[in-house]
């Protein structure tokens, strides 16, 4: 957990060298990890690239959700969001 924070710590303090309008960047508390396939990378890329568009169909919050029952990870509501 310790690597988290450095590196939540340490990416905030960088983007907000970005430029005014990431002044007021900072991280949520929680996390997630996962890995991703190396044959897959392009999707990846692609999903973060048009993330903001795929986000007006289908928010955060219910992706994350769907991802979790997907693969069967068991959670608590309560500790999920900000």
């Amino acid at each position: 957990m310790k690597l988290v924070e450095e590196v939540k710590s340490h990416s905030s303090k960088w983007i907000k060298t970005k430029g005014e309008g990431y002044k007021n960047f900072y991280w949520q508390d929680g996390y997630g990890a996962f890995s991703v396939n190396p044959k897959q990378i392009d999707v990846v890329i692609n999903y973060i690239a048009n993330q903001r568009e795929h986000h007006d169909k289908k928010s955060f919050q219910t992706e994350y959700r769907n991802i979790l029952k997907k693969y069967e990870v068991e959670y608590d509501e309560r500790y999920v969001w900000d």
